[in-house]
């Protein structure tokens, strides 16, 4: 996305009210650019039976590029020739990311440590070691700066590859005590945000944190974690994207290892050195070195337009329970670029929520 005024209504976009991640793509597909989806947004948001979503101002969007610009920071945008090539094959894949640091290493072969805050010295001095030996191999180490685990992966990775994935804006560092690791992740490798310059680090940023770790990652490797920590939610994302699982086993008595147990039991693959991760990875290493950027290319096509009772009767299937977008056009009987569409217009209105997993739900 090259010319300058596409490039600003898409963050304008991005950062206005109702607009998510899936909502965004559609509206690209849909119009072939920013600029006529956001001409668009009033009709769509009235047959969803709401008012128009608030466009961000144009002032605050002008301010906010500045801000990157002065922090020696850069936007990638979705579809970009330098975006993650397998960030991009998510659905739910950041509009934009801002950046710091090296953005060649993303369309390297990427593997992702995750694990325990308050990990266990021994699995801390594990990460650490896995990570060097894994960057002394070839993969790029990919983890969220966080205590434990994250900062001993980023720690072994540091003199060779690695990407750190933040839940805040690209000038907050958390927790403060990573301040300088960050910094060296940033000048020394890459430093991802999605979340607009000063943003503060809030509950709900870091599962959309974590799906960026995961999308960025031919495979997730846990170490240490609790059954229902956000290292699951990591793991989770990465099966449902396609990507490789893997954990380290630990003692039943340590309840930090219960989550990484759990994760071998359901089907994730047991791994205890550098080698059994490079062995999974290494056969499919060629869709990390595809060319940058050919993850996602626009596909504008002709709006597939509802009718009244096409709303009505998608509208009534939903509910305050999520359901998966399939079960929609399997209960509709409506084809499924017309159950989209109603999705779409729910959504500007404000008027919907979308979950993980593809369901969604009345707000």
């Amino acid at each position: 996305m090259t010319d300058s005024a596409a490039r600003f209504a898409a963050l304008r976009l991005i950062r206005s009210a109702n607009v998510g991640p899936v909502t965004f793509r559609a509206l690209i597909d849909r119009y072939g650019d920013a600029i006529r989806a956001i001409d668009a947004l009033p009709a769509l948001a009235q047959r969803g039976g709401g008012r128009p979503p608030l466009l961000a101002d144009e002032a605050i969007v002008r301010r906010e590029i500045a801000t990157v610009r002065s922090l020696g920071g850069r936007y990638l945008l979705l579809g970009d020739p330098d975006y993650p090539p397998l960030l991009a094959e998510l659905d739910t894949a950041p509009p934009a990311l801002i950046v710091r640091g090296d953005r060649s290493l993303p369309a390297r072969p990427c593997v992702a440590l995750v694990g325990a805050r308050n990990a266990s010295a021994a699995a801390v001095r594990f990460a650490r070691g896995l990570a060097e030996e894994l960057g002394a191999g070839g993969f790029v180490v990919v983890s969220g700066l966080a205590r434990g685990i994250d900062t001993a992966a980023h720690g072994g990775a540091i003199g060779h590859a690695t990407i750190g994935v933040i839940a805040s804006g690209i000038d907050v560092v958390f927790p403060p005590e990573n301040r300088d690791l960050q910094e060296a992740v940033a000048t020394q490798g890459l430093l991802v945000a999605e979340q607009p310059p000063g943003t503060q680090p809030l509950a709900r940023h870091f599962p959309s944190r974590n799906r960026i770790i995961a999308g960025l990652s031919l495979g997730t490797v846990v170490i240490e974690a609790a059954p229902k920590s956000g290292s699951l939610i990591t793991a989770r994302l990465a099966g449902e994207a396609g990507r490789e699982v893997m954990a380290v086993p630990g003692s039943p008595l340590d309840p930090r290892a219960q989550g990484c147990n759990l994760l071998i039991r359901e089907g994730a693959t047991l791994v205890q050195t550098a080698a059994d991760v490079a062995e999974m990875l290494r056969p499919i290493d060629p869709r990390a070195l595809r060319a940058p950027g050919s993850g996602y290319v626009p596909q504008p096509a002709t709006p597939a337009d509802a009718d009244d009772r096409d709303r009505s009767r998608i509208t009534t299937l939903l509910g305050p329970v999520p359901v998966a977008i399939d079960e929609l056009v399997r209960q509709s009987g409506r084809p499924t670029a017309i159950v989209q569409t109603v999705l779409l217009e729910l959504e500007l209105a404000g008027r919907l929520e979308r979950h993980a997993g593809g369901r969604v739900s009345l707000t």
